[in-house]
């Protein structure tokens, strides 16, 4: 079974099993009782529900005839200003089937549209509403244009906490037959940051190795160094031991085929639960932030993470 197919599978059907979105999913069931809704703007980050619950309002408002009145365009795929003119104007002008007065038009990654489809777009929702409400779905809501925000309900989704996803794990043992101990729980939630889907799938990948589902096969599907290993990485660091520090991280990378950028990440994550002092702690923050910039402008990522290991050197000296 792909990915897709996957997720698919284990995608809410109804109001009560969207997980960690509670007042989001109280204002849309109200929305779906009135059999009415303003257009809304869903922003937030990847994998916590935003397409599940436009496709869940769509099913719950429109029941046996919501294929009919529901539209789902990726505007990453689609980006240009025909699609607007074109696809959803087509879709838009047209009436709804059924009781309800109007149809919907979700909109995915809309963040990718460009400025001019963003403006064409801004004119359709505006003659259409009549006939069709837009759900606009992205993760930056500062990539909208003002216009199409403030004629739209903004509706800011949040990370999954640990207890939903904890929830969403168990459904997904229990049904595929998985063991899923509590260090592979905590592992999962700390690789996905509150990222269902990628949750999902790093499950899948690593029920097809085995269905003893362990932290180290975590990290390792994950291509992720564990947390104690990077922490010793600085450890070695903070003791002044430059090259033993120095050779650890290369073979933690190497181990797990970790790129310049992967390792900052966690890096800056761990720096925190070191016991050295505090302002010793931000100084080496702000090294991280200097040396993200300097990879991801294209320098060499070896030499620039050698360079801050030394730097974490000469701040605890």
């Amino acid at each position: 079974m792909n990915a897709a197919i996957w997720t698919e599978k284990y995608r809410p059907h109804t109001f009560s099993e969207v997980k960690g979105q509670i007042e989001i999913v109280k204002r849309v069931e109200a929305f779906v009782k009135q059999r009415n809704t303003p257009h809304l703007l869903f922003a937030g980050p990847a994998g916590v529900g935003k397409t599940t619950l436009a496709l869940v309002m769509a099913k719950e408002m429109f029941k046996d005839t919501w294929h009919e009145n529901f539209l789902e365009l990726n505007a990453s795929d689609e980006r240009g200003i025909d699609v607007i003119r074109v696809k959803v104007k087509d879709f838009a002008r047209t009436r709804s089937i059924g009781e309800v007065p109007f149809k919907i038009i979700y909109l995915d990654e809309c963040d990718a549209l460009t400025k001019e489809a963003q403006q064409a777009l801004r004119r359709t929702m505006e003659n259409y509403t009549q006939t069709c409400r837009f759900i606009l779905s992205c993760n930056y809501s500062s990539k909208i244009i003002d216009p199409i925000q403030s004629r739209c309900t903004v509706l800011r989704f949040k990370p999954l906490k640990k207890e939903d996803l904890f929830v969403i794990i168990d459904n997904v043992a229990k049904n595929e037959g998985l063991n899923v101990d509590l260090t592979a729980k905590e592992a999962l939630y700390e690789v996905s940051g509150g990222d269902c889907r990628r949750v999902e799938n790093i499950l899948q990948s690593s029920a097809a190795i085995s269905n003893q589902i362990t932290d180290t096969l975590i990290y390792e599907i994950a291509s992720v160094a564990r947390p104690k290993e990077v922490k010793e990485v600085l450890e070695m660091a903070v003791k002044q031991d430059f090259l033993k520090s120095k050779s650890l991280l290369l073979k933690t990378m190497l181990e797990y085929g970790l790129s310049g950028l992967d390792i900052i990440k966690q890096i800056q994550k761990e720096i925190w639960s070191l016991t050295v002092e505090d302002k010793k702690k931000l100084e080496m923050i702000k090294e991280c932030g200097e040396v993200e910039f300097r990879m991801v402008e294209g320098s060499d990522e070896f030499i620039q993470l050698e360079a801050l290991v030394s730097k974490f050197v000469l701040i605890n000296c």
